[in-house]
């Protein structure tokens, strides 16, 4: 089935607890900090059923309609199929959603190519597919342990509760969870938070290693958001990117949360808890998603900084052409990238095909290496010109101010408004809040960037590195004066 946007708008209206500050937020759909981005998000699930989309966005199978995320690939075309999805959806929202509703649901389709991995728990994956799918459900994830539970002698010295989420008991009909889970990227947006651990456990750390899928309004789940920019972007024109791209990131706490064993997915197995991404498909089809997103949103900067450029007549400098030439190559190096993925596919795990995963992990190592550099060129293009134009668009309100306006900042190159409209927009990637979000989010996209060369080392041929070496080691002996000496 595919969800209408009212009717994901309406299940976003289900009693879920959501705090921003001390302030209890009852309905995120008309909240002032959250409406308009709820509303890209209806706009998502609309999109997939426009006729003109139909078939990029979904597929159909047994008389019915998914979305395209849900395909487990079986062939380059379908990884193809995918990845051409993952591409639609970053377009409209110019990749500034990096958890839209196709990233987790491809780390639980990936999954599902090697449900033996979950052991006894491999019906739950699959019978967890399937509800999402049939659904059309959003799901989000928290799956890393907050920094406040990273020093549990701390807590144990105190007498006090260990804050890193964990089962607290068992019952006969599921486990009782409690505890933090970080960062809920899109939580307030979402139907369900799959709760899991991405970093290594400890073996003594078996309680912590619950991995499952809560609904985001189950009774003692709470959600902590951080400061919501849209909240003081009143007007679109003065906050393009703020005004309805604030997808939110949230701290998960729960007291007490009933999780029923059809929904739990590992469980007092700490080495297991991270298997699951890495000896199945997911992590390569989840971060592909991330790849492909990322890939729209360089297109949007590469075009905005070419834009500041003309703005000022300054793209006939051949300096500034040469500086827009290296972002034109960076892009297309990660299109390449991108592309590769896709022609270097994987016969595996049995039956499918997968990305390839070195380029996968080079690519996102690309991506979390040159996004503050890439807006560091934009913020020197800009110069001055950010700080030149009025606070914002009330000076339309009077018409004397916009006379005014309209004479002294219309230059040669675009019009005053024109102007003002574009550095507004770049004032939202290179120096707002919701800019230094970006920022920081690109950095630790997939985890430390240490997290992201160790996935490259751990997929390095290095067996096939050290054939070439030696075989040119064994290529020559000791020769000349050496052998003489020898």
């Amino acid at each position: 089935m595919l969800k209408t946007g009212a009717q994901h708008l309406e299940s976003l209206r289900d009693g879920r607890v959501v705090y921003i500050g001390g302030e209890r937020v009852h309905d995120v759909t008309t909240h002032p900090a959250f409406r308009h981005a709820a509303r890209t998000f209806a706009a998502l699930y609309d999109a997939k059923r426009a006729p003109e989309n139909l078939d990029v966005l979904s597929f159909e199978e047994d008389g019915e309609r998914y979305s395209a995320y849900f395909l487990p690939a079986k062939s380059k075309d379908d990884l193809a199929f995918r990845s051409a999805a993952h591409r639609k959806i970053a377009d409209l929202t110019y990749g500034m959603f990096g958890r839209s509703p196709d990233h987790v649901s491809s780390f639980v389709t990936g999954m599902i190519t090697r449900p033996d991995v979950f052991g006894r728990f491999a019906g739950n994956i699959q019978a967890y597919h399937r509800h999402l799918r049939e659904t059309d459900s959003y799901a989000v994830y928290a799956i890393i342990a907050p920094q406040a539970g990273r020093q549990p002698e701390f807590y144990r010295e105190r007498n006090l509760p260990l804050p890193t989420l964990q089962v607290v008991r068992e019952d006969d009909d599921g486990v009782v969870v409690s505890g933090m889970k970080m960062l809920a990227t899109g939580a307030v947006f979402a139907n369900e938070i799959w709760i899991g651990n991405i970093m290594p456990l400890a073996p003594d750390q078996a309680a912590q290693s619950i991995t499952c899928a809560i609904p985001c309004n189950a009774p003692g789940l709470s959600l902590w958001s951080r400061k919501p920019f849209e909240l003081d972007a009143s007007r679109e024109f003065d906050n393009p990117l703020a005004y309805r791209f604030d997808e939110s990131d949230s701290m998960v706490l729960c007291d007490e949360v009933k999780v029923p064993w059809e929904r739990v997915f590992v469980h007092n197995d700490a080495a297991l808890a991270r298997k699951i991404y890495v000896e199945t498909a997911g992590h390569c089809y989840g971060n592909h998603q991330s790849n492909v997103r990322y890939w729209a949103k360089m297109q949007l900067l590469v075009g905005l900084a070419s834009k500041i450029a003309q703005s000022s007549g300054a793209d006939d400098n051949p300096k500034v052409r040469e500086t827009l030439g290296r972002l034109a190559a960076m892009e297309a190096t990660l299109g390449g990238m991108i592309m590769g993925q896709i022609q270097g596919a994987e016969s595996w795990p049995d039956g499918y095909v997968t990305f390839n995963r070195r380029f996968m992990y080079a690519a996102l190592n690309w991506c979390t290496e040159n996004y503050s550099s890439i807006i560091d060129i934009i913020r020197e293009l800009c110069g001055g010109s950010v700080f030149q134009m009025p606070a914002d668009s009330s000076i339309f309100d009077d018409p004397s101010l916009t006379r005014t306006f309209e004479t002294f900042w219309t230059t040669p190159q675009s019009s005053a408004v024109d102007r003002m409209k574009l550095f507004k927009l770049a004032w939202e990637v290179v120096g707002s809040e919701f800019a230094g979000r970006h920022l920081q989010y690109e950095k630790f996209y997939a985890g430390a960037p240490f997290v992201v060369r160790n996935y490259n080392f751990m997929h390095a041929p290095w067996a096939e590195f050290h054939e070439v070496v030696d075989g040119l080691l064994d290529s020559y002996g000791v020769t000349g004066k050496l052998a003489r000496v020898a």
